[in-house]
């Protein structure tokens, strides 16, 4: 009896000691986000104004803006999302839901999970190599937005088979006692009740897609870019224009690059301010999935 309370002892001794660690980790690790958030806002904010959105790169800092670059970035990540949203939620379905248990599937996941720890140069050598040399898309939009589907793609694959395997196996079982195929099945239960995890992986890859620079700098982005791509909006029927996916391109992270290797004290002030867009741009993103992943789970629950 003695040994048991012993043991009990030392057991709420060592969870108490891992809990104080735990808590001690996760406050100096915001401690230190917060401090760095800090520093870059002190250096960045009094330069953000209207100018430094709608003005070029310059030679001079005061002159200097990052129109080129934050209309990049969001065109960048259009191609991103549309090429890889859709093949990998697809991929996750058909490997989670239809797919056989066989020692093929098994090459296909291990596979999936190697390449979601693949160096993300790695890819933009891929890409360089396929959608410039290959198929000759250039260096341009459409080829660094592929770069980037290519190296989110196995983390929406991933997220999205994690996300279905926590669906309940009894929602299945209802949906097939009252006569729906497998199709219904998925499309009516399966996929609403797993879309707060499937935009959870979605947002994290382009989370990380919009601070990548080594694939995009494989695939030839400029690192001073004084034009826009054209509008994706014409004149004429069908006022549709699909001539900006092969023109050049800057994104954010490259800019800020840029500035930061400029000897210039007003560059490196310019690099913080950037930084701080790109850092809004990226929680504005995150803000729009939790809202989205409410009223998804909202109807759901109705």
């Amino acid at each position: 009896m003695e040994d048991i309370k012993k043991r009990i002892k030392n057991i709420k001794l060592w969870n108490g000691i891992f809990s104080i660690v735990s808590l001690l980790s996760t406050f100096v690790g915001l401690v230190l986000l917060f401090a760095l958030m800090t520093d870059l806002f002190m250096d960045g904010a009094p330069r953000i104004s209207y100018k430094f959105f709608t003005s070029f790169p310059s030679r001079f800092p005061e002159e200097a803006g990052i129109l080129s670059a934050w209309v990049g970035t969001l065109l960048l990540i259009l191609v991103t999302a549309f090429a890889a949203i859709p093949l990998g939620v697809a991929a996750g379905i058909y490997l989670e839901e239809y797919a056989g248990k066989n020692w093929f599937t098994d090459i296909i996941e291990i596979n999936i999970a190697n390449l979601a720890g693949v160096p993300s140069i790695i890819y933009g050598l891929l890409a360089l190599g396929i959608f410039v040399y290959f198929f000759k898309f250039g260096e341009s939009v459409l080829t660094g937005g592929l770069a980037l589907a290519l190296l989110i793609l196995p983390m929406v694959i991933m997220a999205t088979r994690e996300a279905i395997r926590a669906v309940p196996n009894s929602i299945r079982e209802a949906s097939y006692a009252v006569g729906a195929t497998k199709w219904q099945t998925v499309k009516w239960h399966i996929i609403p009740y797993s879309t707060g995890g499937i935009l959870t992986g979605i947002i994290i890859g382009l989370s990380r897609a919009i601070g990548e620079t080594a694939p995009i700098i494989t695939v030839g982005a400029l690192t001073f870019i004084a034009f826009l791509p054209a509008s994706p909006v014409s004149t004429e029927f069908p006022f549709i224009s699909f001539k900006w996916l092969l023109d050049p391109f800057t994104v954010m992270p490259i800019q800020i690059f840029n500035w930061v290797s400029r000897p210039q004290q007003g560059f490196h002030v310019n690099a913080a301010a950037a930084g701080i867009v790109l850092l809004v741009m990226t929680l504005f993103m995150n803000a729009a999935a939790i809202y989205i992943r409410y009223r998804f789970r909202k109807k759901i629950k109705w």
